[in-house]
């Protein structure tokens, strides 16, 4: 049994983000926060697109599609597990920032 995983690659928008890249997302002010959304829009979709598959891959596999493996979609479910659990991290650190912020002395 051969089991390939094609390399993950982050999306434009991310890749704008690392050090050693220029961008004009990388600015301030309107286009920073327009870089910082913009790649947090993508990461939310290519979680929920990530999702979507494995569900439907699931889906075949329980109709016993000959053409949909046991491997691949369990590898999908994988995927989507670990992807919302980086995107509730995510999450859960920007409600933190937040709330600290709000507690501040003025």
């Amino acid at each position: 049994m051969e089991l390939r995983l094609t390399p993950t690659t982050l999306p434009t928008t991310m890749r704008a983000g690392l050090p050693g890249r220029s961008s004009a997302a990388q600015g301030t002010g309107a286009a920073g926060a327009e870089g910082f959304s913009g790649a947090l829009k993508s990461a939310l979709s290519s979680v929920s697109q990530a999702q979507n598959d494995a569900t439907r891959l699931q889906r075949e596999v329980q109709m016993e599609n000959p053409n949909v493996s046991l491997e691949e979609t369990m590898v999908a479910i994988q995927k989507a597990q670990i992807g919302f659990q980086a995107t509730l991290h995510v999450r859960n650190r920007m409600v933190q920032a937040y709330t600290d912020i709000m507690n501040m002395q003025v």
